[in-house]
């Protein structure tokens, strides 16, 4: 059975120093997403309190770290500008609970059959907002409703910012700007000493520090004199509303978008490391257990960060403790240094923001699409953007969805996908994997049981004399397998097939082992 927290002299030496790391990285961030979703900052701060505290505690993702997400900021501005702030409680409390059931009903799993080209469609739509939104907070002014107002709000806002009569506003875009060149300049230029050193941090104390030193009129954090006599239960009447439609197709989609960004997420993160694989369904029942407590006190929704987690694993973090320590040190400075937050001005939080935005809407995963797996399959990323911009993040994912469900539709008439784990019959003692039919994202968790049930070490073979077809969503998790597996010493051999299909299948396996 696993302890709640491992704990031992050796793992402390590892995880207390990254779980500094974590804090530095999260700070910033936590207040940012805040900023960012139209609600006070230290709101995103508790969050990141419950994320690692309570979430690291229960978590079936060892080094992910958990806490408010930029992906999520865009649903929460929209929905506390519609339904009001009180709302956001009830409906996360309900979110939470949708998670704990698919956990408990062992759905946790099909979260990672969810297309790689929706999933980084609906990132490039949601950093595409955000950027649209932060421009307008770099100017210290406030966003509009939606992607499309902001786009076009944005001229008359350089034109107001380069008159005369709104220095106010030209002080703020030059705070922005020293925290992104600061935060840009410092991750590609660092010493090697100071790698640890997160460019968030480095970017708000250089845009803190220049409006000082000015003396700049810019806005600046607010931070209430009793930060925790801020949160409460929701209101009766609040709970009462859950019965409309309205309420639970946003508690729908916050449960579906936070699930996916984090298990998705964590599936990355054991990319990065040697150590035990994520416990999906664990994973997503401690994420329910974090929104809901984070809706009964006024928190964000969370999920699994991978900026944070990525910083976690970098740092040298062994095991759970690095993400609950991070989580005591956001308590600790709330309790002890809060007046620190009123220094900082929000055109430095928004500057973090838009380099984090850039960073979702980067057009290197179409390139890699288009590389990989070709244009259709560019297509649906498109199309998940533009829809997630111009409509709604839902209207967006499942569009996405239902085009990747018709790209696989010729491939179901070529028969479903069959695996069996059996022995190479010319060689004795080696494992080998059989596919036959059409491998399709509708059967990888079938696929995926099967491949781990492979042994680590020695040498497996991957036979796809039958197999008739396979999407991209498939060939991505066959990569990740087949970079664990080479990890741990293990060599995978592709056999039999022919044409298109086996260079696909060697392409994704031989990928990690040449690395």
């Amino acid at each position: 059975m696993q302890r709640i927290l491992p704990l031992s002299r050796e793992t402390l030496a590892r995880d207390l120093p990254a779980s500094f790391v974590v804090f530095l990285v999260a700070l910033p961030l936590c207040m940012g997403i805040a900023i960012a979703s139209g609600v006070p900052p230290e709101r995103g701060l508790i969050t990141g309190i419950i994320g690692g505290i309570v979430v690291g505690l229960l978590a079936g993702s060892p080094l992910q770290v958990s806490g408010p997400a930029a992906g999520l900021a865009v649903i929460v501005f929209e929905f506390v500008r519609a339904h009001g702030l009180g709302m956001l409680g009830p409906v996360l409390v309900l979110a939470g609970l949708l998670q704990i059931l698919g956990g408990m009903l062992r759905v946790g799993g099909w979260f990672r059959a969810i297309s790689p080209a929706v999933v980084h469609g609906m990132l490039a739509g949601i950093g595409v907002l955000i950027v649209l939104a932060q421009l307008h907070v770099l100017t210290d002014a406030s966003p509009k409703a939606g992607g499309l107002d902001n786009l076009i709000a944005i001229p008359r806002a350089f034109i107001e910012v380069m008159s005369l009569d709104q220095s106010g506003s030209l002080a703020a875009v030059a705070v922005g700007l020293c925290t992104i060149a600061a935060m840009v300049g410092w991750e590609r230029f660092r010493p090697a000493r100071l790698r640890l050193l997160p460019g968030a941090l480095v970017g708000v104390l250089a845009g803190t520090a220049l409006a000082a030193l000015a003396g700049l009129a810019v806005k600046r954090v607010e931070v209430p004199e009793a930060i925790f006599g801020e949160l409460a239960l929701p209101l009766s009447g609040d709970w009462a509303r859950l019965a409309e439609p309205t309420m639970i197709v946003a508690a729908l989609t916050l449960a579906v978008i936070a699930s996916a960004e984090s298990l998705l997420s964590a599936a990355a993160v054991d990319r990065m490391h040697d150590g035990p694989r994520t416990a999906y369904n664990r994973e997503l029942g401690a994420q329910g257990a974090g929104n809901i407590l984070c809706g009964l006190v006024g928190g964000l929704p969370m999920t699994g960060v991978i900026v944070r987690s990525s910083a976690n694993v970098q740092a040298g973090a062994a095991t759970r403790a690095s993400a609950v320590l991070h989580g005591t040190w956001i308590l600790a400075f709330l309790v002890a240094l809060p007046w620190i937050l009123t220094l900082v001005p929000t055109a430095a939080l928004a500057g973090i923001l838009v380099v984090t935005g850039w960073r979702l809407a980067s057009p290197a995963h179409a390139l890699h699409l288009h590389a990989r797996y070709g244009l259709a399959t560019v297509g649906i990323w498109l199309a998940t953007m533009v829809l997630v911009v111009t409509m709604d993040l839902l209207t967006g994912v499942l569009t996405g969805l239902a085009l990747s469900l018709l790209q696989v539709v010729p491939s179901l008439r070529k028969g479903a996908l069959r695996v069996e784990n059996a022995a190479a019959p010319e060689k004795a003692g080696v494992p080998e994997v059989r596919l036959s039919g059409a491998a399709t994202f509708l059967q990888l968790p079938h696929l995926n049981a099967a491949l781990e049930r492979t042994p680590a070490g020695g040498a497996v073979r991957l036979a796809a004399n039958d197999l008739t077809d396979i999407d991209h969503t498939c060939l991505e998790m066959i990569e990740d397998w087949a970079s664990r597996k080479a990890a741990s010493g293990t060599r995978i051999e592709v056999v039999g097939g022919s044409g298109a299909l086996q260079d696909k299948l060697a392409a994704a396996v031989a990928a990690p082992q040449k690395d």
